[in-house]
């Protein structure tokens, strides 16, 4: 009765409210805003030349990798991309703006004219069941190019504008090229051409390229010029769209967490890389799992956050450091990051072979049910990831970041189900299982990870908490007005800078951002005094978009956050089903109780939940949309 009087009283007082303006971002679309293009329905997996061999790639080891992976059984296992990365190129052909292939490096690529074609390569890989990735640039001139040694491998060759081989003022041209005549499949499109050429850099002064105004600032998110990067990668997807009607294709967007790339890439690409290149030390896999694991409502199918490769089988991931190379895939499975692995094959171990192709932390990763892992607990020491899979199980993931032993508890809550009654666990890397009920102790050796596939009475029997599925929830409008650097980010000694700088400070922005279980802060949903441990976290003047795969009710209790400590705040929430105002509340201030809502979906495809605040910026006031659910 609690909740029908509730909501009676919510849909009378939405009566009397204004209707949002068509062109304001809260207002409802009543649509799903994460890209069409491409086709990345799941993580892509594959291989990638990269971490391997660098600029030193060609077509006898790209080809010798390939084969590796059907023999091994790895394509049979989802891994089938292979990508070519920087190195390929010989020049870009002034005549006509055609970019050349290194026919020294790639003889099948030499034709008659002169004109060069990948097409009898990717011909070959299609014809082993694989599919073709290739390298470009959204600038004039590639990472390679840039960072590289100018007398290194595969270095373009012949005057400053024969060697721009980036796709600048070259998008429809090369994209058509790459795609329609040679037929590949994937494109990881890089941005150093974007942000390293200003009139003062030493590549620019000796003269060897050409000077391009820097469209990013990587240490200064406001000095970059977000609009104008966001622009030329919408342009790249164009294009792609256009020479390849069907979407058949996969874009890569290489911006290592630059230029806001989190509130914008999902709308663009198919997969977004979130920080620097991964390296193969502890230190840095730390600094790239934490610049995507507490982005779980960014990452939708056909659009993934991408902390970069697997290093697996190199460095401090190879035969010597098993615990580490199964954390290391563990941890990419559950935060369903493309699976692409940067390591030559050729010399890879059974054991390896064994970590990359376990079948079921691969199935983790393919979920059909395309829910990154949440952070059930959050520390310096331990973390706890959980999912939730196709099947209503859960996987858990318990994971010692340290150097040293420990000993943890894992509890029913973490997984959101019932204390009282026995969770059941399969360990998926050495078998066997296990139950408790309640509370759990666990050991984890140092850099371990145990994972572990969990089935239990779930404290919420009807349906499903919105943050047990982010793969439906997605913020299109999270309220973060001014993007600022996440602090939350491992920063680890650098291997190729060392301390040749003043430290290494918070860089990529993504602080603010919605939240599944905690406040956009890292904190824990608090309204009015009570804790919430099942939540959306999101700022005021934030818009989430709902997936709804046949519930009928939509519930939550909905308030300003307790960290909010501006007491002026003010912020009516609203729930909109496919476009149409269902209910809006008051408006609420800080220390209000929160506000029970019951609202009737059925039928309904998208259903929108509106914190409009009583100010355009309000970056700084936490709202929850707690114990927010969807029932049957």
């Amino acid at each position: 009765m609690l909740r029908l009087a509730a909501a009676a009283w919510l849909a009378t007082s939405a009566l009397a409210a204004p209707a949002l303006a068509a062109d304001d971002p809260l207002a409802a679309r009543g649509r799903w805003s994460v890209t069409t293009r491409g086709s990345a329905p799941l993580p892509p997996m594959g291989w990638n030349s990269w971490n391997a061999f660098g600029t030193d790639v060609d077509e006898a080891k790209v080809l010798a990798s390939a084969q590796l992976i059907v023999d091994s059984g790895l394509a049979a296992k989802g891994y089938r991309y292979v990508n070519i990365d920087d190195g390929w190129w010989a020049r870009r052909r002034q005549s006509d703006g055609r970019v050349l292939i290194r026919t020294d490096n790639f003889p099948s690529a030499r034709t008659a004219d002169g004109a060069t074609s990948f097409r009898p390569f990717t011909d070959r890989l299609h014809a082993m069941g694989l599919k073709a990735g290739i390298y470009s640039e959204i600038g004039r001139n590639s990472c390679g190019q840039i960072y590289g040694d100018p007398a290194g491998p595969g270095q373009p060759s012949g005057s400053q504008a024969e060697r721009e081989i980036g796709l600048y003022g070259h998008i429809d041209q090369d994209i058509a090229l790459y795609f329609g005549e040679w037929n590949f499949d994937y494109i990881k499109v890089d941005g150093c051409g974007i942000r390293a050429l200003a009139p003062d850099s030493q590549q620019v002064t000796s003269g060897r390229l050409r000077a391009l105004a820097p469209l990013i600032d990587y240490d200064t998110i406001p000095r970059t010029n977000i609009p104008a990067v966001k622009a030329l990668f919408d342009e790249v997807g164009r294009a792609l769209s256009r020479s390849k009607p069907a979407n058949e294709f996969v874009l890569s967007i290489c911006l290592w967490g630059s230029a806001d790339v989190r509130s914008w890439a999902r709308t663009i690409g198919n997969l977004s890389r979130t920080s620097e290149d991964i390296s193969p030390n502890w230190e840095r896999m730390l600094h790239n799992l934490d610049s995507a694991s507490r982005r779980e409502l960014y990452a939708k199918p056909n659009s993934w956050n991408d902390p970069d490769m697997l290093f697996v089988g190199s460095g401090e991931f190879d035969d010597a450091h098993l615990v580490e190379a199964r954390s290391h895939m563990t941890l990419w499975a559950m935060l369903n990051a493309p699976l692409i692995i940067g390591f030559d094959l050729r010399k890879a171990s059974p054991a390896m072979m064994g970590v990359l192709g376990n079948a079921q932390v691969i199935a983790l990763n393919q979920d059909a049910a395309a829910n990154q892992a949440v952070l059930a607990y959050d520390g310096d020491t331990v973390q706890i990831f959980v999912k939730t899979l196709a099947d209503g199980t859960k996987a858990v993931a318990l994971f010692n970041r340290s150097g040293s032993p420990v000993d943890v508890k894992l509890i029913a809550a973490h997984l959101k189900v019932r204390a009282d009654q026995p969770v059941t666990l399969t360990d998926l890397w050495d078998g066997g299982t296990r139950s408790f009920t309640d509370e759990m102790p666990v050991h984890l050796e140092r850099h371990q990870t145990l994972l572990f596939k969990a089935s239990g009475a779930r404290t919420h029997p009807g349906g499903l908490y919105l943050s047990e599925q982010p793969a439906n929830v997605n913020p299109a409008v999270d309220g973060v007005v001014h993007p600022m650097p996440d602090p939350m980010i491992h920063r680890g000694l650098l291997p190729w800078r060392s301390t040749r700088a003043d430290g290494e400070h918070p860089i990529y922005g993504g602080w603010g951002g919605a939240r599944a279980d905690a406040t956009p802060f890292a904190q824990t949903p608090k309204l009015a005094g009570k804790p919430y441990v099942s939540a959306i976290g999101t700022l005021a003047n934030s818009r989430l978009e709902v997936r709804n795969a046949g519930f009928a009710t939509f519930t939550a209790l909905a308030g300003i956050d307790d960290s909010a400590a501006d007491s002026t705040a003010r912020v009516r929430f609203a729930v909109y089903a496919d476009g149409k105002l269902l209910q809006q509340t008051d408006w609420r201030k800080p220390g209000d109780a929160p506000v029970p809502i019951a609202a009737p979906v059925k039928g309904a495809r998208i259903i929108e939940l509106v914190a409009q605040g009583n100010r355009p910026e309000m970056q700084t006031v936490a709202v929850d949309w707690a114990e927010a659910a969807l029932d049957r």
